[in-house]
């Protein structure tokens, strides 16, 4: 009769598995298309979007402590927001909140974020200048501005400044952009990215050292 119920169990949780996901995947669907709707809807309203960035601001109160008051972040480790591509930023939020994008503390706190936080704290940053500093050795970014102009403009753009889909690079922390392309290249990044892995598969590490420096430098 044990035997018996819980063959029972387990195909009742095996037919509910399913059901289970697809209805994870049709909240996620959704929020995301509520997140895309209001965005625009905030992009086609200049009101509404100085509205939302005026709470982005005391939200990223809190973001201040790691990427700085004004998305210049504070430690070489932790990437700038400030200048981002807001359509790119704001998909790197919803793959942190639905797990795609894997970082303890980032989930939990964009996880604790109403839908106009999220697009305030968007507009905010994208809308702050990149603090650039000139490189340390000239040497080395010259080496890293050469790798760049035969093979990272293609994506991101002679400019380094991507577009809505793609990363703004220039201005970039040079050490949060080593151990970026470095966790490419070896297959442990904590992010998907079809494109990225198969152009750093081929990087040595005095390439993205090099890269870094230029990218870094870009205005």
């Amino acid at each position: 009769m044990l035997f018996r119920v819980s063959l029972l169990a387990v195909a009742l949780a095996v037919c509910a598995a399913p059901d289970a996901l697809s209805q994870t995947a049709r909240a996620r669907a959704s929020a995301g298309a509520d997140l895309d709707a209001r965005f625009a809807q905030a992009q086609a309203d200049p009101a509404l979007a100085q509205q939302l960035l005026a709470s982005g601001r005391k939200a990223a109160a809190v973001c201040a402590n790691c990427h700085g008051a004004n998305g210049n972040s504070p430690s070489t480790l932790v990437p700038n927001l400030a200048g981002q591509n807001p359509a790119y930023l704001l998909e790197q939020v919803r793959q942190f909140a639905d797990g795609r994008r894997r970082d303890m503390w980032m989930e939990g706190m964009v996880r604790a974020l109403e839908a106009d936080e999220k697009i305030g704290i968007v507009l905010f940053y994208s809308a702050q200048q990149v603090t650039v500093h000139p490189a340390a050795d000239a040497a080395l970014a010259a080496r890293g501005q050469a790798y760049y102009g035969k093979v990272c403009f293609r994506c991101h753009g002679t400019d380094g400044r991507g577009n809505a889909q793609i990363a703004r690079v220039a201005g970039q922390q040079a050490g949060y952009l080593s151990k970026t392309l470095t966790l490419y290249r070896d297959g442990k990044s904590p992010r998907a990215d079809s494109i990225m892995q198969p152009n750093t598969r081929q990087m040595a590490d005095a390439d993205i050292a090099a890269v870094a420096a230029y990218v870094s430098t870009m205005p």
